[in-house]
Order: structure tokens, then sequence, then C-alpha cells
């Protein structure tokens, strides 16, 4: 009760507060880690050169929230909870969801009846290009290999696909009950989605935007994280297992049990390691693929309270920590966090910029 009151205050000063300058121009002209938070509705940046939190960044949602009477300009809203971030293949411009629900406890019936929304923003500027709905809660939104589309899904089933420069829908595509995280392999040439009610993956032609095969994994998936070994990775949450999906076969290669629930999944290709959150114990634990191509459990590391997405630069991690508002700095080889940076309240996404 105590955060629906805390909404409704922020929204009270939001309606009454001039901003006009609310996405104050910025030129974020160095290699960049984006951090969605969101509780405060912001996009933290690192620069990657000091690792330290460069510049912040309002997330509005386009509408008006102003109660003043005429003659006053109309103000911005926040955009409701942003969650997870992606960039497109020029560099130039980043996406991001707002399904309207906190999902920083999980994603079983993580969802609500109203609206989603995709915000497009200048990579460099920090400022809205584009803010648009869509019919329901949406996980996330991605732009497709060439740049050209934006997918986000829809829980009751659907993923959808817009024009990246008109934002018209194109496609709708029919796949899984609770549809989660959409993403696309690391050659570019299969989407995949998480059907968290099904306990499924579906996974989709890019080019002719149906269905491939439909896979199934454990209970409750989130995402199909990419790995650049061609293989996906996907969380299981209430199943905690992380089911590994080869990329030309569209087959189950190996189920890895974890005995926690995961919050994300990522696959680091120097050191050949997989790496899962562990958000109850504020963890990272890794896999080392060995030459037959199996996962063995080889260790953990601390990182903070709720810890969620892995982002990889070079032979530095960064992991976003929901519950401590904080991102890990961590050194890859030796699995240790040299720096904590303080974000926004409940990181959760992260994308990096070179």
């Amino acid at each position: 009760m105590k955060k629906v009151i805390f909404s409704v205050l922020v929204l009270g000063v939001v309606a009454c507060m001039d901003m006009s300058n609310v996405q104050p121009e910025q030129n974020i002209n160095y290699p960049a880690a984006y951090i969605v938070n969101g509780e405060s509705s912001t996009l933290s940046v690192i620069n990657l050169n000091t690792n330290e939190v460069a510049t912040t960044i309002q997330l509005t949602d386009g509408s008006s929230t102003s109660t003043h009477g005429a003659g006053h300009t109309a103000t911005p809203g926040f955009l409701a909870y942003p969650h997870h971030i992606y960039i497109n293949a020029a560099k130039s411009q980043i996406a991001v969801a707002a399904p309207g629900v906190d999902l920083s406890a999980g994603h079983a019936g993580g969802t609500h009846a109203g609206t989603g929304k995709v915000a497009v923003l200048d990579a460099m500027k920090g400022t809205n290009v584009k803010i648009f709905d869509v019919p329901m809660s949406n996980h996330n939104a991605v732009f497709s290999p060439d740049g050209k589309e934006i997918w986000t899904s829809q829980t009751d089933g659907k993923v959808l696909v817009y024009d990246a420069t008109t934002y018209a829908l194109k496609n709708t595509v029919m796949v899984g009950n609770g549809s989660a995280e959409v993403t696309f392999s690391f050659d570019g040439t299969v989407a995949f989605v998480a059907n968290g009610e099904d306990n499924s993956v579906s996974a989709i032609s890019p080019i002719t935007k149906t269905v491939l095969a439909t896979i199934a994994v454990g209970k409750n998936p989130v995402g199909a994280w990419i790995g650049a070994d061609n293989r996906m990775y996907v969380d299981n949450e209430d199943g905690q297992t992380v089911s590994i999906i080869d990329v030309k076969t569209l087959k189950i290669v190996e189920t890895v049990a974890l005995g926690f629930m995961p919050g994300f999944v990522a696959y680091q290709a120097d050191m050949k390691e997989m790496w899962v959150t562990d958000p109850t114990a504020g963890k990272v634990h890794w896999w080392t693929k060995g030459a037959d191509g199996k996962m063995t459990r080889t260790g953990s590391f601390s990182t903070g309270a709720g810890s969620h997405a892995i982002a990889f630069n070079a032979m530095t991690a960064y992991v976003t920590n929901q519950e401590a508002a904080s991102v890990s700095v961590i050194d890859i080889m030796q699995h240790k966090v040299t720096k904590t940076l303080t974000v926004g309240l409940k990181p959760n996404g992260i994308v990096i910029k070179l």
C-alpha cells in the first residue's frame, strides 16, 4: 500500500512541476552502458572508459499528466515500470518496453490487463524519438538484426512486429501463452520468445514471420538469452533450470539443474562460461563448457541483492542488482567485483554501446 501512495504522490509532483527540461539533450559520445531503473523510470548511463555513472536520463511516456488550467503547457508523465533495453545495429537508437507492472520479484503472474508501451530513444542524445502503445503488457522491445523492425511480445500469446521507421504494425505472430522476452540468435537467423505459461519457447523466422518450432523447456521460462556459441540459454524460473537450445537444430542439447531461481543467463565466449544470476542470494554462479559441450558447475561470487541482468564488455562484466539499486563491475578472469556503482531504483535491463 505504501508503494501505491508513493506513486500517487510522485505523479502529483510531476503534474505540477515544469518538466520542459525533463529530457535535456545528452552527448553520449563515449562507450556506454545503459541501465533501466524500473522503479525510478530512468536510465543510468555508465561511461565505460571510467566505469562511473556519467548521466541519468528521465524516461517519459509521451502523455500529459498536467492538472494546470488553461494557458499552461502540458507536462509528460513517467514511463511506468520500464523493463529491459536493446540497441539497434547502427547503435543510434535504443528501445525500452514498459509493461506497466513491476517484474523485479519474478515473472509468475506478473502481468496486468492494461496496455504496454515501447519507447524509442536517440542513443547519443538520450531523448525520445517515438513512444507508442501496444495492446497488452509487454516484456521487452527488441530491434531486428537489420534494425528495420521492432519486435515486442504480448502476454496473450502474440509477438507484434512494427516498422522501425513508421512504427506501423507489420505482422502479428501467434506463439504460446504468457509470452515474455523476445530475442534473436547471435547470427540473426532465428527469433525466440519464451512462453511462460506453456513452458515452451517459440522459434520464429525473421523473414517469413512464421513459427519454425515450438520447443518444450522447463517450468515458467522467461527468456532465451543469446550465446555467441550458436546456442540460446533459457532461464526457467519455477523449474530452476537452464534449457540450452542449439540454433541450427532447434533442439535442446542440455538441461542444467541450478538449485535456485535464475534471474538471467549469459554466455561468456572467451572463457566458455555460462553465468547465471541468483537474485535471492545476490550472486552470480558460473559453469564451464567442456570439450563435449556440456556444462560443469565451477563457482560463484556475490554481487548485490536481487542480481539480475548481465552484460559483457571484453573482459569486464556488469550485473544489475535490483534490490540494491546498484551495478556491479566485475573482472571476468578473476570472477571478482572491482567496483559497485549506485544507480536508480530497481535496475533491470542493461545494454552496451561501444
